[in-house]
């Protein structure tokens, strides 16, 4: 027979603290975590038109599409608490007071017909109210007639491009990209607690309150999606396709979104921002976009120096470039580092300009068609005469121009 080993009194002892010493542990841990999770929160605020710090709705609307959306969301989820509710109800009261313990046994029931219509006409009516205010918002998403303002979203990875193609402001277009400090907070792995983390881009679209804004939607590389869940829009944007949306924001304000379609690796930096002003605000937007453009003009036949592309190159490595090919040119993972790179300099101009205007790598380096050829020429000069690339090569616009 085998024998059971009994503990003295020491050895209980000493097994009753260490259970002891291991619920402290625990319970340490725990409480630990909790307060820093408590602390990081307090540190983080919401952000007005943006996303709450433990959101449970949708965000406040400030559009009447947003509003219709949510009463039919409410609405929607009211009838279907009331089904629930009746019919687990009267299953359960059927299960209990008739269950087999207290002496009830099966029979068979008539079908008289009225059950039959009743259990077909009942759920058909219910279907016909609920179809009815929710085509009722359907239809209204889908009328962008009478727009007061219509714009191009070109989904691209990752950021944005807009182009203002009808209405006051038409011909202005721009790039909008996440911050690249957020970027930086977010590959170091701690965060600052900031309130608009990866929501903040460079350049914000600009439209003005109570004005319908249309927005034509595309894309250069994947399938994307334009949202900005306070105005109750999201449009995916497909390669090849155009889609349109609108909405009216009848308040004034910074609204946020995202890319809602996984459409890569830097799906998490492709925000959206829209900055809602009033009427005379947004006329002196114009007027200033407008007059940096014709400053801009850069005409593609002019000769420039090496120091002068080489310098109008570095800002538009830094706005366009550095969030993959990183500041020293380095690159990282699958991105090709530029720093000694043979394509950057190699003496043939043409190799590195058809990468820039037509991607490369089955997309993983995108177009750059939509900058102009004196901002390529500048770029790839910049790449070819930095770092370890002292190569003292030029690419003058017109070479850019004539590979088109």
């Amino acid at each position: 027979m085998s024998k059971t080993k009994t503990m003295g009194p020491g050895e209980k002892t000493s097994w009753l603290h260490k259970l002891i010493a291991a619920k402290q542990v625990i319970v340490g841990s725990v409480l630990g975590a909790g307060v820093w999770i408590t602390a990081a929160a307090q540190r983080v605020n919401d952000l007005p038109g943006g996303p709450a710090v433990n959101q449970l709705n949708f965000a406040p609307p400030v559009t009447r599409i947003a509003e219709m959306q949510h009463w039919l969301h409410w609405f929607m989820m009211a009838i279907c608490a009331v089904i629930f509710v009746v019919v687990f109800g009267v299953m359960f009261y059927s299960i209990l007071k008739h269950r087999k313990s207290v002496g009830h046994k099966s029979q068979v029931l008539a079908e008289p017909i009225w059950v039959e219509l009743g259990w077909t006409i009942v759920p058909l009516l219910i279907v016909i109210g609920m179809a009815l205010p929710a085509t009722k918002v359907l239809v209204a998403q889908k009328d962008t007639t009478n727009a007061d303002l219509t714009i191009k979203a070109t989904g691209m990875q990752w950021k944005w491009g807009y182009d203002y193609i009808k209405g006051e402001g038409e011909g202005i277009g721009f790039l909008s990209t996440l911050d690249n400090h957020h970027r930086v907070m977010s590959n170091s792995g701690k965060p600052e607690p900031t309130d608009d983390y990866l929501l903040k881009v460079d350049n914000p679209l600009v439209v003005p309150v109570n004005k319908k804004i249309r927005i034509i939607t595309t894309a250069n590389d994947v399938i994307h999606s334009w949202m900005v869940p306070a105005f109750g829009v999201k449009q995916d944007a497909i390669p090849g396709f155009v889609r349109d949306t609108w909405f009216r924001a009848e308040q004034t304000g910074d609204f946020y979104g995202q890319c809602a379609e996984l459409c890569g690796k830097e799906h998490a930096y492709m925000p959206i921002h829209v900055k809602v002003v009033s009427a005379q605000a947004y006329s002196a937007w114009v007027a200033e976009q407008q007059a940096l453009i014709a400053a801009a003009a850069d005409d593609p036949t002019k000769v420039w120096t090496l120091s002068d592309l080489v310098q109008r190159g570095e800002s538009v490595y830094a706005a366009n470039c550095v969030a993959c090919h990183q500041a020293g040119g380095q690159g990282a993972g699958p991105i090709k580092a530029l720093d000694g790179s043979a394509l950057v300099t190699d003496a043939d101009h043409s190799k590195m300009i058809n990468v820039m205007l037509n991607g490369a790598a089955g997309g993983a380096m995108p177009a750059w068609k939509q900058l102009s050829d004196t901002e390529l020429a500048a770029v790839i000069t910049f790449a070819k005469n930095n770092w370890s690339n002292r190569t003292e090569q030029i690419v003058q616009p017109a070479e850019v121009l004539s590979a088109r």
